[in-house]
């Protein structure tokens, strides 16, 4: 069995504009066993356009002015409203077959944040959390609850069917039938055919103010209100302008026991490292207590950077040099281990 990559460093410096920050933004689509072999062209196509589409609005919204918060908004939303992605329309399947939501959102400037658990009706839960954080007192709502403050924000609500896709259903019942031939004490994290989709977006706006979002349906087969990273601030989702913005996808559980995106924001400012070094530290140390996933990250000079320890991450970047849409390791980032 080829041995899995370490972790996966990309980083492009941004120099100084001649008015303003540099303008940056990273997004993914989550990370995991992307086997090449196994994706036809035709979805190798598909997931990239997608990505492309969502990292091109996001920064053309930058270049016009637009806040990193409005743009990494509008990235996710993107990203939640294709099936092809484990967040929104394209969310995975719990046991009890039905879809439960989770979200959150974090500016860098006054490290406001907002997040959203198990939500089962709601279009854009990237839009609750952004509520939740600017129209609340609150930083976290769940359940019914949340359900409750979404309609009264009169945000798009449907049915939970809407969430359904084909080939989620189809992973759902693999995992079932992997899971009944374990013993009844294990834990629900086991899924043998477990990929990430979680989606995410960090940018840097022209007044050099950082934002991170996230969203996600959470892990195949998920039992008994379970929650992941995504949530749950400081673990999958982090933002703070002293340092830098955080996205990750993975093995929630690692990423919330190992506090991974607000550690790499502490090495960055505390230790003075650089955001791709601190992402790759992180995310190295992460698959040697056997936790997988990856990250994406923009520091407060514009550094757009991103480090993964699987086999691909469908991700993508641009900032004044140009657009780059990746799903594979590339042959230089191979080499670089």
């Amino acid at each position: 069995m080829k041995k899995l990559l370490l972790a996966i460093p990309f980083c492009l410096s941004a120099s100084v504009m001649a008015a303003g920050a540099p303008v940056g933004i990273v997004i993914h689509g989550g990370a995991g066993t992307i086997d090449r072999s196994k994706m036809t062209e035709e979805q190798r196509q598909d997931y990239e356009a997608t990505l492309t589409k969502a990292v091109n609005q996001g920064y053309e919204l930058l270049a016009a002015g637009g806040s990193s918060l409005d743009a990494v908004t509008l990235a996710v939303t993107v990203l939640e409203d294709s099936p092809l992605f484990n967040a929104g329309k394209g969310a995975v399947y719990t046991w009890d077959e039905n879809h439960e939501l989770d979200a959150a959102i974090m500016t860098g400037q006054d490290r406001n944040a907002g997040a959203v658990a198990s939500v089962t009706n709601v279009k854009n839960p990237i839009l609750l959390a952004r509520a939740v954080m600017e129209k609340s007192d609150h930083v976290m709502l769940t359940g019914i609850g949340a359900e409750q403050f979404a309609a009264a924000q009169q945000l798009e609500l449907v049915d939970n069917s809407y969430f359904n896709t084909e080939f989620r259903y189809e992973a759902l019942k693999k995992a079932k039938q992997a899971r009944q031939k374990l013993p009844q004490q294990a834990t629900v994290e086991v899924d043998p055919g477990w990929k990430m989709g979680t989606v995410g977006a960090v940018a840097i706006d022209n007044t050099g103010n950082l934002a991170a979002a996230t969203s996600t349906g959470g892990m195949t087969a998920k039992r008994w209100g379970r929650v992941g990273d995504v949530p749950v601030i400081g673990a999958g989702n982090f933002a703070d302008n002293s340092s830098c913005a955080v996205s990750g996808t993975g093995h929630g559980e690692y990423f919330i026991r190992y506090n991974v995106a607000s550690d790499i924001c502490a090495r960055v400012k505390y230790q003075g490292k650089t955001a791709a070094t601190a992402a790759n530290e992180v995310i190295t140390e992460l698959l040697q207590v056997g936790g997988t996933g990856g990250v994406i990250v923009v520091d407060n000079k514009g550094e757009l950077s991103w480090a993964f320890n699987t086999q691909g991450m469908y991700r993508a970047k641009r900032n004044y040099a140009g657009t780059v849409v990746e799903i594979f390791a590339t042959e230089t980032e191979k080499a670089g281990n």
